[in-house]
């Protein structure tokens, strides 16, 4: 059985947020015709408190209950089965979507026969990195959707650094379109 994980698909991660990954929006189209391909498909998002700990690195974005911490308006948020919150505590960053508070998505998914695990999402070399290694840490099949992601690049070559890492670890990387 494979899953796809929509990571951090958030207002706040698209161009006019907080928080913005350049055309972070532009990924959403491909998640969109993604999702009709899986039969389970789970998201997480960012949900922090108004205070917290991680504020000392990053702005203020995500905070529970604002419009910044919705999914971008055209995601099809219809078609995903279950949302993991991450980043509750206001001593926790949550960068990987396996931290949610929630609930536990490792034993969700083992729970529905998931073997295979493909991410989408925002941001490749923070959220999305981390929830590809804790996934493939985890036991599972992990593919990242190159064409279906997108970093946050603070320092050049961050990006790549993220995908090295991850390939360390056994991820895999895939195109949409190859996906059936």
């Amino acid at each position: 059985m494979r899953a796809l994980l929509i990571v951090d698909l958030q207002n706040d991660f698209c161009p006019g947020g907080s928080l913005a990954v350049e055309d972070g929006d532009k990924i959403v189209m491909t998640v969109n015709q993604l999702m009709e391909r899986f039969d389970l498909v789970v998201a997480s998002k960012d949900w922090h408190p108004m205070e917290t700990v991680h504020f000392e690195k990053w702005p203020v974005h995500c905070v529970a209950g604002t419009e910044g911490a919705e999914f971008h308006p055209e995601l099809n948020s219809t078609n995903i089965d279950k949302i993991f919150l991450k980043g509750t505590d206001n001593k926790d960053d949550g960068y990987s979507a396996f931290e949610a508070t929630s609930a536990d998505l490792n034993q969700f998914l083992i729970d529905n026969g998931v073997t295979d695990l493909y991410l989408t999402g925002l941001a490749t070399d923070y959220c999305v990195k981390a929830s590809a290694i804790d996934a493939s840490k985890k036991g599972f099949n992990t593919w990242v959707v190159n064409d279906a992601v997108k970093g946050v690049e603070l320092k050049t070559g961050d990006v790549a650094k993220a995908l090295d890492e991850m390939g360390a670890l056994s991820v895999r990387f895939i195109l949409s379109e190859e996906i059936s």
